[in-house]
Protein backbone atom coordinates (compact mmCIF):
# COMPACT_ATOMS: atom_id res chain seq x y z
CA UNK A 1 0.00 0.00 0.00
CA UNK A 2 1.15 3.55 -1.12
CA UNK A 3 1.56 5.37 2.22
CA UNK A 4 1.62 9.05 1.90
CA UNK A 5 2.28 10.37 5.25
CA UNK A 6 3.95 9.40 8.65
CA UNK A 7 3.01 11.17 11.79
CA UNK A 8 6.49 10.74 13.97
CA UNK A 9 6.42 11.38 17.81
CA UNK A 10 9.54 10.44 19.73
CA UNK A 11 8.73 9.36 22.99
CA UNK A 12 10.31 9.49 26.40
CA UNK A 13 8.02 8.32 29.07
CA UNK A 14 4.97 10.07 28.06
CA UNK A 15 2.53 7.69 29.36
CA UNK A 16 0.45 10.48 30.28
CA UNK A 17 -0.31 11.96 26.69
CA UNK A 18 1.26 9.47 24.16
CA UNK A 19 -2.29 7.72 23.89
CA UNK A 20 -4.07 10.93 23.17
CA UNK A 21 -1.51 12.44 21.25
CA UNK A 22 -1.85 9.03 18.77
CA UNK A 23 -5.69 9.32 18.81
CA UNK A 24 -5.71 12.69 17.48
CA UNK A 25 -3.55 11.49 14.48
CA UNK A 26 -5.55 8.65 13.54
CA UNK A 27 -8.39 10.77 13.12
CA UNK A 28 -6.64 13.56 10.97
CA UNK A 29 -6.15 10.55 8.64
CA UNK A 30 -9.46 9.32 8.91
CA UNK A 31 -10.92 12.86 8.50
CA UNK A 32 -8.77 13.83 5.21
CA UNK A 33 -8.59 10.49 3.70
CA UNK A 34 -5.03 9.95 4.19
CA UNK A 35 -3.40 7.19 3.64
CA UNK A 36 -1.03 7.55 6.28
CA UNK A 37 0.64 6.07 9.79
CA UNK A 38 1.02 6.96 13.47
CA UNK A 39 4.72 6.10 14.41
CA UNK A 40 6.20 6.19 17.94
CA UNK A 41 9.92 5.78 18.39
CA UNK A 42 10.71 4.91 21.67
CA UNK A 43 14.01 6.28 23.40
CA UNK A 44 13.65 3.58 26.08
CA UNK A 45 10.87 4.48 28.22
CA UNK A 46 9.85 2.66 31.57
CA UNK A 47 6.32 4.23 32.44
CA UNK A 48 4.74 1.71 30.14
CA UNK A 49 4.44 4.62 26.80
CA UNK A 50 5.15 1.45 24.56
CA UNK A 51 1.90 -0.51 25.25
CA UNK A 52 -0.34 2.56 25.52
CA UNK A 53 0.92 3.75 21.59
CA UNK A 54 0.36 0.28 20.58
CA UNK A 55 -3.33 -0.05 22.15
CA UNK A 56 -3.84 3.71 20.71
CA UNK A 57 -2.94 2.24 17.38
CA UNK A 58 0.37 3.11 16.62
CA UNK A 59 3.67 1.31 14.82
CA UNK A 60 5.81 1.39 18.06
CA UNK A 61 9.87 1.21 17.28
CA UNK A 62 12.85 1.09 19.99
CA UNK A 63 15.42 3.41 19.37
CA UNK A 64 18.51 2.59 21.89
CA UNK A 65 20.79 5.42 21.33
CA UNK A 66 19.59 8.18 23.74
CA UNK A 67 18.90 11.43 22.93
CA UNK A 68 15.48 13.75 21.21
CA UNK A 69 17.98 13.66 17.62
CA UNK A 70 18.64 9.99 18.15
CA UNK A 71 14.63 8.75 18.22
CA UNK A 72 13.83 11.26 15.32
CA UNK A 73 17.00 9.57 13.39
CA UNK A 74 15.63 6.24 13.98
CA UNK A 75 11.78 7.25 13.34
CA UNK A 76 12.92 8.87 9.83
CA UNK A 77 14.75 5.70 9.10
CA UNK A 78 11.73 3.38 9.86
CA UNK A 79 9.48 5.88 8.43
CA UNK A 80 6.97 4.39 5.72
CA UNK A 81 5.41 7.44 4.00
CA UNK A 82 6.31 9.90 1.35
CA UNK A 83 6.01 13.06 4.13
CA UNK A 84 7.02 12.73 7.31
CA UNK A 85 5.28 15.24 10.02
CA UNK A 86 6.86 15.18 13.25
CA UNK A 87 5.39 16.05 17.11
CA UNK A 88 6.65 16.10 20.73
CA UNK A 89 4.02 13.40 21.95
CA UNK A 90 3.04 15.63 25.13
CA UNK A 91 0.16 16.81 23.60
CA UNK A 92 1.35 20.32 23.74
CA UNK A 93 0.56 20.14 19.45
CA UNK A 94 -2.35 19.10 18.20
CA UNK A 95 -2.08 16.31 15.81
CA UNK A 96 -5.14 17.09 14.80
CA UNK A 97 -5.00 19.98 13.13
CA UNK A 98 -2.50 19.27 10.20
CA UNK A 99 -3.59 20.47 7.39
CA UNK A 100 -1.62 23.50 6.96
CA UNK A 101 1.53 21.22 7.26
CA UNK A 102 0.67 18.42 5.12
CA UNK A 103 -1.26 20.85 2.50
CA UNK A 104 2.03 22.89 2.07
CA UNK A 105 4.22 19.43 1.71
CA UNK A 106 1.84 18.83 -1.32
CA UNK A 107 2.98 22.09 -2.83
CA UNK A 108 6.20 20.97 -3.44
CA UNK A 109 8.13 22.29 0.25
CA UNK A 110 10.52 19.89 0.96
CA UNK A 111 10.52 21.30 4.59
CA UNK A 112 7.54 23.04 6.26
CA UNK A 113 8.11 24.62 9.55
CA UNK A 114 5.46 25.73 12.37
CA UNK A 115 5.27 29.35 13.40
CA UNK A 116 4.16 29.23 17.20
CA UNK A 117 4.39 32.99 16.83
CA UNK A 118 2.39 33.45 14.07
CA UNK A 119 -0.09 30.40 15.59
CA UNK A 120 -0.35 31.65 18.73
CA UNK A 121 1.13 30.38 22.32
CA UNK A 122 -1.29 29.77 24.85
CA UNK A 123 -0.82 30.96 28.50
CA UNK A 124 1.52 28.60 30.42
CA UNK A 125 2.89 26.64 27.11
CA UNK A 126 6.57 28.36 26.88
CA UNK A 127 8.53 29.62 29.39
CA UNK A 128 8.52 33.41 29.52
CA UNK A 129 12.56 33.15 29.50
CA UNK A 130 12.19 30.71 25.92
CA UNK A 131 9.51 32.66 24.45
CA UNK A 132 11.21 36.57 24.50
CA UNK A 133 15.13 35.90 24.77
CA UNK A 134 16.04 32.11 24.08
CA UNK A 135 13.49 31.37 20.87
CA UNK A 136 13.53 34.78 19.53
CA UNK A 137 17.68 35.01 19.56
CA UNK A 138 18.62 31.70 18.09
CA UNK A 139 15.74 32.60 15.59
CA UNK A 140 17.40 35.49 14.31
CA UNK A 141 21.05 33.91 14.77
CA UNK A 142 20.04 31.58 12.12
CA UNK A 143 18.21 33.58 9.78
CA UNK A 144 21.25 35.89 10.18
CA UNK A 145 23.75 33.23 9.32
CA UNK A 146 21.86 30.88 6.84
CA UNK A 147 19.44 33.25 5.30
CA UNK A 148 16.46 31.50 5.72
CA UNK A 149 13.48 33.01 6.79
CA UNK A 150 12.32 31.05 9.44
CA UNK A 151 10.66 32.54 12.46
CA UNK A 152 10.69 30.11 14.77
CA UNK A 153 13.89 27.84 14.56
CA UNK A 154 12.82 25.56 17.34
CA UNK A 155 9.28 25.19 16.68
CA UNK A 156 9.11 21.07 17.26
CA UNK A 157 6.31 20.56 14.78
CA UNK A 158 7.81 20.07 11.14
CA UNK A 159 6.97 18.45 8.42
CA UNK A 160 9.44 17.12 5.42
CA UNK A 161 9.46 14.96 2.44
CA UNK A 162 11.24 11.72 4.02
CA UNK A 163 13.57 11.27 0.95
CA UNK A 164 14.59 15.01 0.64
CA UNK A 165 15.64 14.91 4.61
CA UNK A 166 17.51 11.55 4.71
CA UNK A 167 19.59 12.82 2.16
CA UNK A 168 21.22 15.20 4.49
CA UNK A 169 22.41 12.74 6.44
CA UNK A 170 21.58 14.40 9.67
CA UNK A 171 24.09 13.33 12.77
CA UNK A 172 23.55 15.17 16.21
CA UNK A 173 21.77 13.10 18.68
CA UNK A 174 20.24 15.61 20.91
CA UNK A 175 18.08 18.80 21.27
CA UNK A 176 20.43 20.19 18.57
CA UNK A 177 19.33 18.22 15.97
CA UNK A 178 16.04 20.83 15.58
CA UNK A 179 18.52 23.55 14.24
CA UNK A 180 20.71 20.65 12.05
CA UNK A 181 17.52 19.77 10.28
CA UNK A 182 16.74 23.58 9.38
CA UNK A 183 20.57 24.83 8.77
CA UNK A 184 21.62 21.75 6.43
CA UNK A 185 17.88 22.22 4.46
CA UNK A 186 18.57 25.80 4.30
CA UNK A 187 22.46 24.84 3.14
CA UNK A 188 21.51 22.12 0.86
CA UNK A 189 18.48 24.88 -1.08
CA UNK A 190 15.95 22.32 0.02
CA UNK A 191 12.32 24.39 -0.54
CA UNK A 192 11.38 25.69 3.08
CA UNK A 193 8.00 27.32 4.01
CA UNK A 194 5.91 27.90 7.54
CA UNK A 195 2.54 27.47 8.33
CA UNK A 196 0.76 29.22 11.81
CA UNK A 197 0.76 26.34 14.58
CA UNK A 198 -0.47 26.42 18.00
CA UNK A 199 1.32 25.12 21.01
CA UNK A 200 -0.39 24.10 24.14
CA UNK A 201 0.46 23.38 27.94
CA UNK A 202 1.71 19.86 27.71
CA UNK A 203 -0.34 17.33 29.52
CA UNK A 204 2.53 15.80 31.68
CA UNK A 205 3.00 16.33 35.09
CA UNK A 206 6.57 15.82 35.21
CA UNK A 207 9.60 18.90 33.96
CA UNK A 208 10.10 18.73 30.08
CA UNK A 209 13.66 17.08 29.15
CA UNK A 210 14.74 20.57 27.57
CA UNK A 211 17.31 21.80 29.47
CA UNK A 212 16.77 25.35 29.10
CA UNK A 213 21.10 26.87 29.51
CA UNK A 214 22.39 23.74 28.30
CA UNK A 215 20.31 23.22 25.26
CA UNK A 216 20.40 26.49 24.18
CA UNK A 217 24.01 26.68 24.54
CA UNK A 218 24.33 23.32 22.25
CA UNK A 219 21.63 25.35 19.16
CA UNK A 220 23.76 28.17 19.35
CA UNK A 221 27.26 26.23 19.38
CA UNK A 222 25.77 24.20 16.17
CA UNK A 223 24.60 27.61 14.72
CA UNK A 224 28.33 28.51 14.92
CA UNK A 225 29.82 25.84 13.58
CA UNK A 226 28.34 25.24 10.97
CA UNK A 227 28.39 29.48 9.89
CA UNK A 228 32.76 29.64 9.70
CA UNK A 229 31.99 32.77 7.77
CA UNK A 230 29.66 34.58 10.89
CA UNK A 231 32.68 32.76 13.45
CA UNK A 232 35.68 33.44 11.64
CA UNK A 233 35.71 35.55 8.55
CA UNK A 234 33.88 38.34 9.36
CA UNK A 235 35.35 38.97 12.50
CA UNK A 236 38.80 38.31 11.47
CA UNK A 237 38.33 40.42 8.79
CA UNK A 238 37.17 43.45 10.87
CA UNK A 239 39.55 42.74 13.17
CA UNK A 240 42.34 42.56 10.80
CA UNK A 241 41.05 45.48 8.71
CA UNK A 242 40.90 47.78 11.39
CA UNK A 243 44.17 46.61 13.43
CA UNK A 244 45.98 47.59 9.96
CA UNK A 245 44.62 50.50 9.35
CA UNK A 246 45.52 51.36 13.04
CA UNK A 247 49.11 50.77 12.50
CA UNK A 248 49.65 51.94 9.27
CA UNK A 249 48.62 55.20 10.87
CA UNK A 250 49.99 55.47 14.33
CA UNK A 251 53.73 53.96 13.14
CA UNK A 252 54.12 57.20 11.20
CA UNK A 253 52.47 59.26 13.84
CA UNK A 254 50.80 59.70 17.41
CA UNK A 255 46.71 60.55 16.48
CA UNK A 256 44.75 62.89 18.47
CA UNK A 257 41.15 62.70 18.65
CA UNK A 258 39.92 65.41 20.68
CA UNK A 259 41.17 64.86 24.41
CA UNK A 260 42.24 61.79 23.54
CA UNK A 261 45.57 60.72 21.94
CA UNK A 262 46.77 57.48 20.22
CA UNK A 263 50.84 56.24 20.55
CA UNK A 264 52.31 53.37 21.01
CA UNK A 265 50.66 51.49 23.69
CA UNK A 266 47.67 51.42 20.72
CA UNK A 267 50.06 50.53 18.11
CA UNK A 268 50.82 47.33 20.62
CA UNK A 269 47.19 46.78 20.73
CA UNK A 270 46.40 47.12 16.50
CA UNK A 271 49.66 44.58 16.24
CA UNK A 272 47.88 42.01 18.31
CA UNK A 273 44.02 42.65 15.96
CA UNK A 274 46.11 42.16 12.72
CA UNK A 275 47.95 38.82 14.57
CA UNK A 276 43.91 37.48 15.71
CA UNK A 277 42.12 38.72 12.44
CA UNK A 278 44.73 36.60 10.36
CA UNK A 279 44.72 33.84 12.26
CA UNK A 280 40.81 34.13 12.23
CA UNK A 281 40.74 34.40 8.24
CA UNK A 282 42.88 31.28 7.62
CA UNK A 283 40.27 29.10 10.56
CA UNK A 284 37.08 30.40 8.34
CA UNK A 285 39.22 28.62 5.44
CA UNK A 286 40.46 25.39 7.13
CA UNK A 287 36.80 25.16 8.95
CA UNK A 288 35.07 25.41 5.48
CA UNK A 289 37.65 23.40 3.43
CA UNK A 290 37.44 20.33 6.26
CA UNK A 291 33.45 20.71 6.43
CA UNK A 292 33.23 20.21 3.00
CA UNK A 293 36.10 17.01 2.88
CA UNK A 294 33.91 15.75 5.90
CA UNK A 295 30.30 15.63 4.36
CA UNK A 296 28.96 18.36 7.30
CA UNK A 297 29.06 21.29 4.67
CA UNK A 298 27.84 21.05 1.19
CA UNK A 299 30.33 21.33 -1.57
CA UNK A 300 30.20 24.96 -3.04
CA UNK A 301 32.39 24.96 -6.62
CA UNK A 302 32.49 28.72 -7.17
CA UNK A 303 34.48 29.28 -3.14
CA UNK A 304 36.58 26.16 -4.09
CA UNK A 305 37.70 27.49 -7.47
CA UNK A 306 38.50 30.83 -5.08
CA UNK A 307 40.64 28.47 -2.70
CA UNK A 308 42.54 26.93 -5.57
CA UNK A 309 44.27 29.85 -6.63
CA UNK A 310 45.35 29.86 -2.47
CA UNK A 311 48.20 27.37 -3.47
CA UNK A 312 51.71 26.79 -1.28
CA UNK A 313 53.96 28.54 -3.42
CA UNK A 314 51.89 31.56 -3.11
CA UNK A 315 51.39 31.52 0.21
CA UNK A 316 55.44 30.70 0.86
CA UNK A 317 55.99 33.91 -1.48
CA UNK A 318 53.82 36.65 0.87
CA UNK A 319 55.75 34.45 3.69
CA UNK A 320 58.60 35.35 2.18
CA UNK A 321 57.80 39.19 1.70
CA UNK A 322 56.38 39.99 5.44
CA UNK A 323 59.65 38.26 6.40
CA UNK A 324 62.19 40.58 4.70
CA UNK A 325 59.38 43.69 5.49
CA UNK A 326 59.99 42.83 9.36
CA UNK A 327 63.74 42.16 8.64
CA UNK A 328 63.48 45.77 6.77
CA UNK A 329 61.63 47.55 9.80
CA UNK A 330 64.25 45.61 12.27
CA UNK A 331 67.16 46.75 10.89
CA UNK A 332 65.79 50.70 10.84
CA UNK A 333 65.14 50.21 14.57
CA UNK A 334 68.43 49.14 14.69
CA UNK A 335 69.87 52.23 12.82
CA UNK A 336 68.01 54.71 14.89
CA UNK A 337 69.53 52.85 18.14
CA UNK A 338 72.74 52.98 16.42
CA UNK A 339 72.58 57.03 16.37
CA UNK A 340 72.24 56.72 19.88
CA UNK A 341 75.47 55.10 20.52
CA UNK A 342 73.14 51.60 21.65
CA UNK A 343 72.20 53.71 24.71
CA UNK A 344 68.86 54.60 26.01
CA UNK A 345 66.45 54.75 23.43
CA UNK A 346 63.24 56.56 23.05
CA UNK A 347 60.13 54.45 23.18
CA UNK A 348 58.05 56.44 20.95
CA UNK A 349 60.39 56.50 18.39
CA UNK A 350 61.44 53.20 18.05
CA UNK A 351 58.43 51.12 19.04
CA UNK A 352 57.23 52.69 15.93
CA UNK A 353 59.57 50.38 14.15
CA UNK A 354 59.93 47.55 16.45
CA UNK A 355 56.03 46.70 16.60
CA UNK A 356 55.13 46.84 13.02
CA UNK A 357 58.35 44.76 12.10
CA UNK A 358 57.54 42.27 15.05
CA UNK A 359 53.66 41.93 13.43
CA UNK A 360 55.23 41.40 10.50
CA UNK A 361 57.82 38.86 11.32
CA UNK A 362 54.37 36.58 13.00
CA UNK A 363 52.69 37.07 10.23
CA UNK A 364 55.57 35.19 8.04
CA UNK A 365 55.31 32.79 10.46
CA UNK A 366 52.28 32.15 10.65
CA UNK A 367 51.41 32.66 6.96
CA UNK A 368 54.32 29.55 6.00
CA UNK A 369 52.93 27.25 8.58
CA UNK A 370 49.04 28.08 7.61
CA UNK A 371 50.22 27.03 3.69
CA UNK A 372 51.42 23.72 5.11
CA UNK A 373 48.22 22.70 6.46
CA UNK A 374 46.00 24.38 3.96
CA UNK A 375 48.17 21.71 1.90
CA UNK A 376 47.58 19.00 4.26
CA UNK A 377 43.56 19.63 4.21
CA UNK A 378 44.09 19.12 0.63
CA UNK A 379 45.19 15.33 0.27
CA UNK A 380 42.63 13.51 -0.88
CA UNK A 381 40.76 11.33 1.62
CA UNK A 382 41.25 7.25 1.47
CA UNK A 383 39.64 4.09 2.24
CA UNK A 384 41.41 1.19 1.89
CA UNK A 385 44.10 2.72 -0.76
CA UNK A 386 41.06 4.43 -2.70
CA UNK A 387 39.63 7.85 -2.79
CA UNK A 388 36.38 8.17 -1.75
CA UNK A 389 33.61 9.66 -4.09
CA UNK A 390 33.41 12.78 -1.17
CA UNK A 391 37.06 13.07 -1.57
CA UNK A 392 37.03 14.23 -4.84
CA UNK A 393 36.32 18.02 -5.01
CA UNK A 394 36.41 20.74 -7.54
CA UNK A 395 39.76 21.76 -5.44
CA UNK A 396 41.36 18.39 -6.55
CA UNK A 397 40.51 19.00 -10.02
CA UNK A 398 41.77 22.18 -10.21
CA UNK A 399 45.05 21.02 -8.19
CA UNK A 400 45.46 17.97 -10.55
Amino acid sequence: MHVELTILMPCLNEAETVATCVGKAHAFLRRRAVEGEVLVADNGSTDGSQTLAEQAGARVIAVPGRGYGAALKGGIAAARGRYVIMGDADDSYDFGALDGVLGRLREGNELVMGDRFAGGIRQGAMPWLHRYLGNPVLSFVGRLFFRVPIRDFHCGLRGFCREAMRSLELSTDGMEFASEMVVKSALHDLRIAQVPVTLSPDGRSRPPHLRTWRDGWRHLKFLLLFSPRWLFLLPGLALLGAGSLAMCVIALRPVQIGTVGFDIHTLAYAGGAVLLGFQMVFFAVFTKLMGIRSGWLPEDPRRERWLAHLTLERALALAVALFVLGIGLAFQAIGAWSETGFGALSPEITMRSVIPSVTSLALAGELFLAGFFLEALRLPLRLGGRRTKRGMTVLDQELQ
